[in-house]
């Protein structure tokens, strides 16, 4: 299921981007932001759209009892910043480290729904 992937492909982005951010800091470093920056901003930008798109459509057919729209806009809302955020070693880091983990738990349940969504499909 391409929903599935997607979500994954999602969740390992988190990791990244904590993982970005520390070496940002490690480094001590200043992106390019027309090099570095944008050019991975846009492509998760890109992924974070089909992503909505596909989990709108998949809440609206499935109905799923603890997973809502809402939740799947504050994931994209997110993202969309603490990927950025991720580049600079200036950003908030309890605040960065939260807006990522929040991300990440959402994902993780999604996931899990999805999962056994499919599970039940099967059987």
């Amino acid at each position: 299921m391409q929903l599935i992937e997607l979500s994954k492909q999602l969740l390992n982005e988190c990791d990244a981007s904590i993982s970005r951010f520390f070496k940002q800091r490690e480094l001590d470093a200043t992106p390019q932001f027309f090099e570095e920056v944008k050019p991975h901003a846009d492509y998760y930008q890109s992924v974070l759209i089909d992503w909505q798109q596909n989990a709108l459509n998949w809440i609206d057919e499935y109905k799923p009892k603890y997973m809502h729209k809402s939740q799947i806009q504050n994931v994209v809302d997110a993202m969309n910043q603490f990927v950025v955020q991720s580049f600079y070693k200036e950003t908030s880091k309890k605040r960065f480290i939260q807006s990522v983990q929040s991300v990440h738990y959402t994902l993780s349940f999604f996931i899990r729904t999805l999962e056994e969504e499919s599970n039940k499909n099967v059987q």
